[in-house]
């Protein structure tokens, strides 16, 4: 929860090639106070069944950059052993790299004010992704 002297940050995954949320994706979120200071690790989670990530860490006061790091290949992986069992002929890999997985991680980095929150969602496909502030 923000405060007035701290921002929020929460963030969901939303799978828009099977038009589900993305469950299961572990997400790491650093901070940093100024554009110069070194990135500091808070912490971590994953998504649940909703796509949703309930507990971030709370930002430390002086927070103007936060970064968050989905890390998607194993979603991926997952998801393709799904769609080949469902489908017998669906390829396993699509021509994406050695594991079959475009996009393996997802690092979206945004600026941060004391006071108020930033919800991030990810609309994530095997192919292309996008994010904006939500509310």
């Amino acid at each position: 929860m923000s405060t007035d002297t701290t921002a929020s940050v929460s963030t969901h995954i939303l799978d828009t090639s099977i038009g589900r949320p993305a469950e299961g994706v572990a997400i790491t979120l650093t901070a940093r106070a100024g554009s110069d200071a070194a990135w500091v690790a808070l912490g971590g989670s994953a998504t649940d069944a909703d796509g949703r990530c309930k507990d971030l860490p709370a930002l430390p006061e002086g927070t103007t950059h936060v970064r968050l790091d989905f890390r998607t290949e194993s979603y991926f992986l997952t998801q393709q052993n799904k769609q080949a069992e469902a489908q017998q002929d669906a390829p396993a890999n699509r021509d994406s790299g050695a594991t079959g997985v475009f996009f393996p991680e997802v690092a979206i980095t945004f600026a941060v004010v004391p006071g108020e929150h930033y919800h991030v969602p990810l609309l994530l496909n095997p192919f292309g992704y996008s994010v904006y502030r939500g509310s």
